[in-house]
């Protein structure tokens, strides 16, 4: 993020399950793109978002999501 007003909150749970959330504000939408294949970076005027997923694994949950909205 460009700055900590874009960020809404930060969580790190102690849990065994090592939870963590962060939730923001990007802003307006600039570009979504995948690096490597693995990597889904989401780009937003006020920042940056990147998340390791699978660019296929995502490819078919949006296809399924599209499905079920129809």
């Amino acid at each position: 993020m460009k700055s900590k007003r874009h960020v809404r909150s930060i969580s790190i749970s102690n849990e065994a399950r090592d939870r963590v959330l962060f939730e923001g504000d990007l802003g307006e939408l600039e570009e979504v793109a995948f690096i490597g294949g693995s990597m889904l970076e989401v780009r937003g005027t006020n920042g940056v978002l990147r998340v390791e997923l699978g660019q296929r694994e995502t490819e078919k949950l949006m296809g399924q999501m599209s499905k079920t909205r129809a």
